[in-house]
């Protein structure tokens, strides 16, 4: 153990017992954590970074893990060296919490939901550090001020269902900060986050880290949040450490291939500065790839014009509707053939939903979408059904929208089946080519969405979208859950289908370095409304809306020298998009304010 190390895992090996046998989950891994010190351990899904840390917590245990060998060497805090890996569950209990405090990925799981955040706050305080109950909720107060929570006094009284995602997830920080710990372990704490916030829980961790001399182990695959946070870099895959050292040597000279590839597949925001069009990211050990611009056509395919769509919110004792929801409000946009279009912004600002209006599965207020043409939104059931031939939708979870019971080929054949537009050997063989048109081996026709992984998954996803040749297909946060080789992969592949087969996309998504990548035209949503919109090149390299800036400053850059400190970042909270009944809004005007580039000059409310 180093000297003045706070934790040092030597040689660990983790075993789960399967009914085949014992699966090895980690297999001798050895690193240290020091004060004051981030360490981040990378990795994709499956490498063996979270079985690491839940290990030190002895959490492992209670998901069917067994610590096999190797020693979890923990400086307490009265002095002495204690080894976790034989340590009772009893004295266990005094350790967690108290001197290694943990944040989860999932706040919403990491909370209790019938107790209010205040109750949960104090627990731990009363528990280990023997406060009254006033001393325990003075101490609440401090914390939530720390981790800079408007209005504290209120949210001590709130439950965690009446918070925002980012609030929980600082409710979260606070609880495992509490009982001020000599470690804290943060299992991909961002994840589930939009930039804006994920740059603020960050930059507030890295703070709480300086004042505190508290030692991070931070895990994570993504490798931008690593870039930001890290001092030393700990890199995972199949469950052994593959690669260690400083953060800068990481990112600046990588030596085992792993790291190399993981490095390469990272989309940076910046990467496209002086490209006019998109095109596939070059990936390591592909040998023939072709990496040619995607112009696409100027023939307009999806004209929508003034969408508005709300959702009632019903109250009182007759159910009546009370208010409504703004979730999109008069938003207008062309799509081009062969071309894609992104719209981005934050969770909440209306962006899926003006996906899914388009296609009807929520049914818009008002407004115009003209399909080659023709206005969707006057369309009978019939006329609707024959219309989505030409219109498909990935979804952002794959397993969700794949069908649990079904062979993977019974999925992909169902939409030619019910439009009855092959049977018997073609489908079979159409059913074929889709698989090698996503680069899956023809041999997975037979399998089951179980037993794939998520990028197989959402590639059977792309395959039944493309089943019926669609000229537009509208991807929902598509690559949002996956790994970052994963989703350079499925990226590439989408670009690749859209040079081949002239395919338009409306893509939504909140990833900014991935938008930056795919896109020909971009527009940014907030509160309902397009703030700004124009060709991808110049809405990036020149944001002209104040709520545009605030999300590019907000995105982390994949490179240790470029870190974003607490002072940049200072955006404006959300206001509420419900309104009541009677509210009319006013419509959106537009500036243009270079060819093509428009900024809404309407209030919009940053």
């Amino acid at each position: 153990m180093l000297d003045n190390a706070i934790a040092s895992i030597r040689n660990l090996r983790v075993e789960f017992q399967t009914k085949d046998g014992p699966v090895v989950g980690v297999e001798n891994v050895s690193f240290d954590v020091s004060p004051g010190e981030t360490v981040c351990i990378v990795g994709e899904s499956g490498s063996g970074k979270s079985v690491s840390s839940l290990s030190l917590m002895r959490l492992v245990e209670f998901g069917g893990g067994e610590i096999a060998g190797g020693e979890l060497l923990f400086n307490r805090r009265e002095g002495g060296e204690t080894n976790l890996a034989d340590t009772e569950q009893d004295m266990m209990k005094q350790i967690r919490g108290n001197e290694i405090g943990m944040i989860f990925q999932e706040p919403m799981t990491a909370l209790n939901p019938v107790f209010t955040v205040g109750r949960q706050l104090t627990e731990g305080l009363r528990i280990h550090k023997n406060m009254s109950k006033a001393q325990a909720e003075e101490r609440a107060l401090e914390l939530l001020r720390q981790v800079r929570i408007p209005e504290p006094e209120r949210r001590l009284r709130q439950y965690p269902h009446e918070l925002s995602g980012g609030m929980r997830q600082r409710v979260v920080i606070a609880m495992a900060m509490a009982c001020e710990p000599r470690l804290l372990i943060a299992d991909e704490p961002t994840t589930a986050l939009d930039v804006t916030i994920q740059a603020e829980i960050l930059a507030l961790m890295d703070r709480l880290k300086r004042e505190t001399g508290t030692a991070v182990m931070f895990i994570t695959h993504d490798m931008a949040v690593v870039a930001q946070m890290a001092d030393r870099v700990v890199v995972m895959y199949r469950g052994n450490k593959v690669e260690e050292g400083p953060v800068e040597e990481i990112f600046e000279n990588p030596k085992h291939d792993y790291t190399k590839a993981l490095l390469a597949a990272v989309p940076k925001l910046g990467e496209m500065r002086g490209k006019h069009y998109p095109e596939p990211m070059k990936l390591m050990g592909v040998e023939d790839q072709k990496i040619e611009p995607i112009k696409g056509t100027d023939e307009v395919l999806l004209d929508v014009q003034n969408l508005t769509t709300r959702f009632p919110v019903k109250g009182g004792l007759l159910r009546r509707t009370i208010s409504n929801v703004h979730a999109v409000e008069d938003v207008s946009f062309k799509v081009l053939k062969g071309q894609t279009l992104s719209l981005v912004g934050e969770s909440g600002c209306g962006k899926s939903t003006a996906g899914r209006s388009i296609l009807r599965l929520v049914e818009p207020l008002s407004g115009k979408v003209d399909f080659e043409g023709r206005d969707v939104l006057k369309f009978s059931a019939s006329q609707m059904h024959k219309a989505r031939q030409d219109m498909q939708m990935i979804f952002q979870d794959p397993f969700a929208s794949l069908n649990p019971q079904m062979q993977l080929i019974d999925q992909v054949a169902e939409p030619l089946r019910n439009y009855g537009l092959a049977k018997g050997s073609e489908l079979h063989d159409r059913v074929a080519s889709l698989f090698d048109r996503v680069h899956l081996p023809r041999s997975f026709m037979r399998r089951y969405p179980h037993e794939m992984s998520g990028g197989q998954r959402q590639r059977i996803a792309i395959a039944r979208a493309l089943a019926l040749n669609p000229k537009l297909i509208v991807a929902d946060e598509a690559v949002s859950a996956l790994d970052v080789s994963v989703q350079a992969q499925v990226l590439n592949l989408m670009m690749e289908l859209q040079a081949e087969l002239g395919l338009s996309f409306l893509f939504i998504s909140h990833d900014m370095a991935v938008v930056e990548r795919v896109s020909h035209q971009v527009g940014v949503m907030y509160l309902g409304r397009i703030v700004e919109i124009g060709p991808r090149d110049r809405v990036f390299e020149n944001p002209l809306h104040a709520y545009t800036q605030a999300l590019m400053k907000a995105v982390p850059i994949a490179d240790p020298r470029q870190r974003k400190s607490e002072k940049e970042l200072n955006f404006k909270p959300i206001p509420s998009p419900i309104h009541e009944v009677g509210y009319q809004p006013e419509p959106s005007e537009y500036l243009e304010l270079e060819p093509g580039h428009f900024v809404l000059t309407t209030d919009s409310g940053y």
